[in-house]
């Protein structure tokens, strides 16, 4: 009777790790075959929709699960926000977003339901979305200079996609970097503010790339200058104000993909891991190059740092220029 109580003893501790492999296998294996959720704060066939899609077939791949994009537009990212932070916190939901909802809302809309900087556990940086500024063709500004030289000269209109948004900073960084005053000129939307543009009826418009790249190749729209630290690889002859002694004048929209704030850190480094290997695929690579985003991941540490410190410039921007949304 002692030798089998001693051997089931000897057995137990045997037992009970195997018992636990086998759950954690079962576990893994369960959140292998259940889609993870790619919430979008934006509707169907927007760029961050053009991104999240282009993204999800690899990062599924990587990942060994169905990737499934989830449209929650609405209330300038706070929907998808909300529906993130009540997802459970085991790393099978995650929010693409661009920098708006979490570096500029806070300021712009004190009672935010969400406080990114505390609420949210960044995963990777996805695209870079430098912000250009064009003008109609029949404009005689051609390079940063001469827009403006001609901006002296003459009180310009800048339209935007909105008050506080990106389009709208960064013609506030231009104005408070050259002492120059324009005209704002909201709009509801990118595509009515460079509808006008092409029309005539404002000056000019700081936009992301995507949203411009086939206006500039069908001679709608011309290329001025970048609101970036370096030139784009797609427009390599389109300089920078930084290149012409113009500093802080640096508007990157970019998107990066946040998971909920309990996430474990094996979690988001097995997410960012897939992220950074899919990012790398040629195919991925030319399609968000080719749009004119540019793919640019980062670690969660690098995009917690970006995070901090683009809250600070916006914050900074928003407050001095006294911008409310009405």
């Amino acid at each position: 009777m002692l030798t089998r109580i001693n051997t089931r003893v000897r057995f137990a501790p045997r037992i009970l790790a195997l018992a636990t492999l086998v759950i954690l296998t079962a576990h893994s294996a369960l959140a292998q075959t259940r889609p993870l959720k790619l919430l979008v704060a934006f509707p169907p066939g927007g760029p961050v929709d053009f991104v999240a899609r282009t993204l999800s077939d690899q990062l599924g791949k990587e990942l060994n699960q169905p990737v499934l994009v989830e449209n929650k537009a609405g209330a300038n990212g706070a929907i998808a926000a909300d529906a993130l932070i009540k997802s459970p916190a085991d790393g099978q939901t995650l929010w693409l977003t661009s920098v708006g909802a979490v570096a500029i809302n806070p300021t712009l809309y004190p009672a935010l339901p969400y406080k990114p900087l505390s609420d949210l556990a960044p995963v990777s940086m996805v695209v870079n979305n430098v912000e250009m500024l064009v003008v109609n063709p029949a404009s005689p500004a051609n390079q940063p200079g001469e827009f403006l030289n001609h901006a002296k000269s003459k009180r310009l209109s800048m339209a935007s996609s909105g008050t506080g948004s990106v389009p709208h900073l960064a013609m506030e960084l231009l104005s408070s970097a050259t002492q120059i005053e324009m005209t704002h000129v909201p709009y509801k939307g990118a595509a009515p503010a460079i509808t006008d543009v092409i029309a005539g009826h404002v000056d000019g418009f700081f936009g992301d790339i995507p949203g411009l790249i086939g206006h500039i190749k069908a001679g709608k729209l011309k290329p001025v200058a970048l609101a970036a630290t370096q030139r784009h690889p797609l427009f390599p002859d389109v300089k920078t104000f930084e290149e012409i002694g113009v500093k802080g004048v640096d508007s990157d929209n970019w998107y990066a993909l946040f998971a909920h704030k309990g996430t474990s850190a094996a979690d988001l480094e097995r997410l960012n891991k897939a992220v950074v290997k899919a990012l790398a695929d040629p195919s991925v690579k030319s399609r968000l190059l080719a749009s004119g985003a540019v793919p640019s991941s980062s670690s969660p540490a690098e995009l917690a740092a970006v995070l901090v410190k683009d809250s600070a410039k916006w914050s900074q921007i928003i407050k001095a220029k006294n911008i409310k949304d009405n």
